[in-house]
């Protein structure tokens, strides 16, 4: 059983950056797929970036292709995800998720762990 804990978030002025942090225990992630999703209110999760087990394949949806980095240091047993040039359609909060498998996968519903989510607002 793994557990995530995300952190990093905040507000910040549309441009700007951030730096979220996802930290496992429990269990090693170097045999999990690892991701990043995002919800607002009344609306489903969606997957932001993905990474395999050991890095070596990423995948990001369109909307943050050139301004998100999803990497991990499986020796920290760590998530990371850079995002830069914000803008307010970011805001939402971000959520880790683990999958017991080393493959990606691109839905929330094959992610088998789940941190509690971090909020991050981008003002215009």
């Amino acid at each position: 059983q793994v557990q995530l804990e995300e952190s990093g978030g905040g507000l910040v002025q549309a441009g700007g950056s951030l730096r979220l942090s996802c930290a496992a225990s429990g269990d090693t992630i170097s045999t999990k797929a690892m991701g990043w999703f995002r919800q607002v209110p009344g609306k489903e999760r969606d997957l932001v970036a993905v990474i395999n087990r050991d890095g070596s394949s990423t995948y990001y949806t369109s909307s943050v292709k050139g301004r998100f980095t999803i990497s991990r240091d499986n020796g920290k047993n760590s998530v990371y995800l850079q995002m830069n040039s914000l803008k307010p359609d970011d805001t939402a909060v971000y959520y880790c998720a683990a999958r017991s498998n080393i493959f990606i996968a691109y839905t929330a519903s094959a992610y088998n762990y789940w941190g509690q989510g971090t909020q991050v607002t981008v003002s215009p």
